[in-house]
């Protein structure tokens, strides 16, 4: 059992857009790769099997949630996480970090980590840099997360950079105690921090690579602040992450957010967006997003988009889809999430087949303008 492998497959001519693959004892991920949000152990209202029928690759889940709820114990009982959730290809969970520190009164944050109280029932629980291991571990996640401590925007620059110097003092111990117990093929991947200061991600990135990570990820944006500033913030973070190691964006799912990552260098994304949304009643559609609960789409007899042609959009009306969701049918949500996360995957299919063909950057005009 080894941990995974990333191979560049293509890197674009025009920017920083790379087109490879990830390999895990679980089966490869094509990046740049879209993971959605499984975080009680489902993506909400998909079976496993609807989504490989769409293409999805790897998905993520939650160690705060799991911890919660259903417990270490009901797991382990069923034979690991793969097992429990009916899902054999790779899982990436992340630690629960931002979870907790979310929580504000709810929690309190010392080098010892993150005491938090239950949001569930009020009860007190540690998390560790070496118990969010030793849990994920215990999963059998593919891609584990650390520990980290994500400062929230806006911030100053002396509280952005306890919050860096606490995260990387973390790495440090979330890899000691990874090395110790890993013996099924996990990967660990490290977290950059340093909000919206270049110098603290920066300092993060170098003290990141001197400990060594199976891949790094982008943290504490799309925390509130401007769309500009993420960006500007993404020019000054990739091109400083190791070249020859996945870069994933956490938490970040806009369509457009993604095209901007991806001409920088960025491998993986994950946001709740698109179920989210479809629960909603918005969807994604070639030419934007539509509010397929509003009343134009009562007599509106042709599919979510013409040019998907994903299960729902072969089978069913806009005006069908909206009835099911005014009279509160499941199926209408289970709809409107089957369309959005397949208009995810064909996204990123695009994507991939732009940058092999050297057409990227007039492919992101062309879906920004429509």
């Amino acid at each position: 059992m080894t941990a995974i492998n990333f191979n560049i497959i293509k890197t674009s001519t025009q920017c920083r857009a790379r087109v490879g693959k990830v390999i895990t004892n679980h089966g490869v991920i094509n990046t740049p790769a879209f993971m959605p949000v499984g975080t009680q152990a489902t993506a909400k209202t998909m079976t496993p099997e609807e989504l490989y029928e769409i293409g999805v690759e790897i998905i993520l889940s939650n160690a705060y949630h799991l911890f919660l709820r259903p417990g270490s114990e009901i797991i382990k009982i069923s034979g690991g996480f793969h097992r429990f959730m009916h899902w054999d290809k790779p899982i990436l969970t992340d630690s629960g970090g931002y979870q907790i520190f979310s929580l504000n009164r709810l929690r309190k944050i010392t080098e010892k980590g993150a005491r938090f109280q239950s949001h569930i029932d009020g009860s007190y629980h540690l998390f560790t840099p070496e118990s969010v291991i030793e849990f994920q571990m215990m999963l059998g996640s593919d891609i584990v997360m650390p520990l980290d401590e994500c400062a929230p925007y806006p911030c100053g620059y002396e509280e952005a950079r306890i919050a860096k110097d606490r995260t990387n003092r973390w790495a440090k111990r979330n890899k000691q105690t990874f090395l110790s117990i890993n013996n099924n093929g996990s990967s660990l991947f490290g977290i950059v921090q340093g909000n919206m200061y270049p110098k603290l991600r920066h300092e993060s990135i170098d003290e990141l690579t001197d400990i060594g990570f199976d891949g790094y990820a982008i943290g504490g944006l799309s925390v509130g602040e401007p769309k500009e500033l993420m960006y500007e913030m993404l020019k000054e973070t990739v091109p400083h992450l190791p070249e020859n190691s996945p870069h994933y964006l956490m938490g970040v799912g806009a369509p457009e957010d993604i095209l901007e990552a991806v001409e920088t260098g960025v491998d993986m994304f994950d946001c709740v967006m698109p179920t989210r949304h479809a629960r909603t009643g918005e969807v994604f559609t070639s030419n934007g997003p539509l509010v397929i609960r509003n009343a134009p789409c009562a007599t509106d007899t042709t599919p979510i988009d013409a040019e998907c042609s994903c299960y729902v959009c072969r089978n069913y009306s806009r005006a069908y889809i909206r009835h099911l969701i005014h009279v509160n049918e499941i199926l209408g949500v289970r709809l409107t999430t089957w369309h959005n996360l397949a208009f995810m995957m064909n996204l990123m299919r695009q994507i991939r087949e732009s940058i092999q063909q050297e057409r990227f950057m007039k492919f992101k005009k062309e879906f920004l303008a429509r």
